[in-house]
C-alpha cells in the first residue's frame, strides 16, 4: 500500500488496468505467501529481514540502472531529510512488517489484509482532517463509525467463535497497529514524495528497512535459520522481494503518473478479496461469517470516507 502521488486527467487504459490487477494480485497474495513461509520454521522477524535485504539489493540495482539511463538522476537526499527517511523506514517497513507478519502468524492472512488495506485509508482521512483542521462531512463520520463497527465485528466475532482464542485476539490487536503506522507513513512521506522521485524514496526506505531489521534478527538469532529454508521457501521470499516490493512499486508509480490517483487507488480495495481467495484455495483458511460481515462494513466505511 503506497503513498498516493501525482495525478492527471486521463482515464485509465486497459493496459494500466491490467497492470493494476497484477499489482493487487501480488500484494493480495503476499499475506498468504507469508503464512506459507512461516511453515518453514522462520520467525516473522526473519521473514521481514530476508525479504527486505533481498529487496534492498534489487532496489540498489534498479537505482544504478536509472542512473546509467539518466546521468542526471538524483540519488542523494539532503542531510536534513535523513531523519524523516529513518522515521518513514521504521513506520513503513521495519516495525510495520514485524508487526504485520506476527499478526498474520497469530490471526490469519485474510483478517490481516482487511485490517491493513481497508482501515488505513479511513485513518489517513481522519488524521488528515485532524492535522490540517479540515471538517469531516457527515457521510465521512458515518463511514468512520461503520469501519469501526466492522473492525469490532471481525475481532469480536472470531474471538467468540474460537471460544476466546487468546492468540487470535492478540494477533488482531497487533494488526490494528499496522493501519496506524501506515497512516503515519503516508502523511509523513507526502512531502518527501513531492520533493524527491517517489521511487527513490521507496528504494531508500526498503534498503534502510532491511538494514534496520538486522539487529532484531541478530537479537533472536534467526540468521541461523537460513540453511534450514527450503528452495520453495527462498522462492517465496524472492517473490515477496521482487514482485511485491520492486515490481509492485514500479507498476504503482508508472500508473500513477498517467491516471487520477483516485482511479488507481480504487483497485486496492480489491486486495482483501484476492487475499481471501488465495487463503481459501491454497492454505485452507476458513473465512467466517463475522469476517465477511465485518469486511463489508469496513469496505462501505472506506467508500463513505474516501468517495468524492
Amino acid at each position: 500500500m503506497p503513498v498516493s502521488v501525482g495525478m492527471t486527467v486521463r482515464a485509465i487504459s486497459p493496459f494500466n488496468a491490467f497492470l493494476m490487477l497484477c499489482l493487487i494480485t501480488f500484494w493480495g497474495s503476499s499475506f498468504v505467501v507469508v503464512k506459507e513461509v512461516l511453515k518453514e520454521g522462520l520467525t516473522p522477524v526473519s521473514i521481514a529481514t530476508f525479504r527486505f535485504l533481498v529487496a534492498g539489493a534489487l532496489f540498489l540495482v534498479a537505482l544504478f540502472l536509472n542512473r546509467v539511463r539518466q546521468p542526471s538522476y538524483r540519488l542523494l537526499v539532503e542531510k536534513k531529510d535523513i531523519k524523516t527517511l529513518v522515521l518513514l523506514t521504521l513506520s513503513g517497513v521495519t516495525l510495520f512488517f514485524m508487526v504485520q507478519y506476527t499478526g498474520i502468524s497469530m490471526a490469519g492472512a485474510s483478517i490481516a489484509s482487511i485490517l491493513v488495506c481497508l482501515l488505513a485509508p479511513v485513518l489517513i482521512s481522519v488524521f488528515s482532517a485532524w492535522f490540517f483542521r479540515e471538517r469531516l462531512k457527515r457521510r465521512q463520520v458515518a463511514g468512520i463509525v461503520g469501519a469501526a463497527l466492522g473492525t469490532f465485528t471481525i475481532v469480536a466475532g472470531d474471538v467468540f467463535s474460537s471460544q476466546g482464542n487468546s492468540a487470535f485476539l492478540q494477533g488482531s490487536l497487533l494488526l490494528l497497529l499496522t493501519p496506524l503506522m501506515w497512516a503515519g507513513y503516508t502523511l509523513l512521506g507526502k512531502k518527501m514524495m513531492e520533493k524527491y522521485d517517489p521511487f527513490l524514496v521507496v528504494a531508500y526506505v526498503s534498503i534502510l528497512g532491511g538494514l534496520l531489521l538486522v539487529p532484531f534478527s541478530l537479537a533472536e538469532n534467526s540468521f541461523r535459520l537460513i540453511s534450514a529454508v527450503s528452495l520453495q521457501g527462498w522462492l517465496f521470499i524472492l517473490f515477496l522481494a521482487s514482485t511485491c516490493s520492486l515490481l509492485g512499486y514500479y507498476i504503482w508509480f508508472h500508473v500513477m503518473k498517467q491516471v487520477k490517483a483516485a482511479e488507481a487507488s480504487s483497485f486496492l480495495f480489491g486486495e482483501p478479496l484476492v487475499t481471501a481467495l488465495f487463503a481459501i484455495t491454497f492454505i485452507g483458511e476458513n473465512i467466517t461469517a463475522s469476517v465477511v460481515a465485518g469486511g463489508l462494513l469496513v469496505f462501505v466505511g472506506v467508500v463513505l470516507v474516501t468517495w468524492k
